[in-house]
């Protein structure tokens, strides 16, 4: 397998964790979002979406995060990413979805771009946009985790809620939200830098990351 990613790229993030997980042998093929490989010929015949990340199979390829981290889990069922009581799946789910949904679209490099470059909008402004909507998901799902028991969002192992939780915590730090307001959220973090398969996802640690990153 290939997985076409970007070293901060939360969606790209997320499926390395999960593969990473699972111990599933793949090749990281980088894609320079900021040079704007995604948008060449090559990458569209992959992704005619241009965005990433895309799994390359023998089968064909697979497009968009929460598509892929399905596929995985029903591939590699064990260890589940998925708790097994069908209310705490769904509760899951719905993390995925505020961060995955509400959250992350709306601050990722393409929207911050447009706001830049085709609106305008001067970088103390883009870093505050970027800051007012990871705060708005931190907001909902701080209180949905808080009383939740062990170091992950939802128990003693990692789960599906950290892969989607873990990406938005390193963009929280880039947009200097205050991680003081979430403790819950900002103890996945600390929890998962002792996973070797998550701290090895992380993007200072891709091959495509700036030594200074």
């Amino acid at each position: 397998m290939k997985l076409y990613s970007y070293y901060r790229s939360g969606t790209s993030y997320r499926v390395r964790m999960a593969l990473n997980y699972k111990g599933a042998e793949y090749e990281n093929a980088p894609v320079n979002l900021k040079d704007g490989e995604q948008h060449g010929e090559a990458y569209r015949r992959l992704n005619p979406q241009g965005l990433l990340p895309a799994l390359e199979m023998p089968g064909g390829v697979l497009t968009q995060s929460p598509a892929i981290l399905e596929w995985i889990e029903e591939t590699w069922p064990e260890p589940a990413l998925l708790p097994e009581d069908p209310f705490l799946r769904a509760k899951v789910r719905a993390i995925a979805a505020i961060i995955g949904c509400d959250t992350h679209p709306i601050q990722n490099l393409r929207i911050l771009l447009y706001l830049k470059n085709e609106l305008g909008q001067p970088q103390e402004t883009v870093q505050e946009w970027a800051r007012h909507w990871i705060a708005k998901g931190f907001d909902a799902v701080e209180p949905m985790i808080a009383g939740t028991v062990g170091p992950f969002a939802f128990g003693d192992t990692p789960g599906m809620a950290d892969i989607y939780l873990l990406p938005q915590i390193y963009n929280a730090h880039r947009f200097g939200v205050d991680m003081a307001a979430y403790p819950r959220i900002a103890g996945i973090e600390s929890a998962a830098a002792d996973v070797e398969a998550f701290a090895a996802a992380h993007p200072s640690r891709q091959p495509d990351a700036p030594d200074e990153d």
